[in-house]
């Protein structure tokens, strides 16, 4: 009985190997900048050099939304519009202030 159940398990599984895969058809990657569209999703920046600071504006489809500010004495800031309704926010940095916390758990 055990040689009957062995000899057709063996006949089932040479009929599944005898298939052969058929390769995955995969549509070709959208190209980037074919569209005009696409365009818009790269941000434009605009420099602006004066005497005593350095203007950079940040555009993403037409709508400026951040501005960096690097004046000739002192650290760059920023001024970023951050509810899209043209009122600009003073950022000393682009760091969130997010910090994982770091406890150790077991040292080994």
């Amino acid at each position: 009985m055990r040689l009957i159940i062995i000899l057709s398990l063996f006949c089932l599984c040479g009929h599944a190997f005898a298939a052969e895969p058929q390769p995955a058809v995969l549509p070709p990657p959208p190209q980037l900048g074919a569209n005009s569209s696409d365009g818009d999703l790269e941000p434009q920046v605009t420099i602006t050099k004066h005497t005593e600071q350095t203007v950079e504006e940040y555009r993403m489809g037409g709508r400026l939304y951040m501005i960096k500010i690097t004046p000739k004495i002192g650290s760059p800031y920023y001024l970023v519009d951050d509810l899209g309704d043209g009122k600009f926010s003073r950022q000393e940095s682009m760091d969130s202030g997010v910090r994982p916390p770091r406890w150790i758990i077991r040292n080994f």
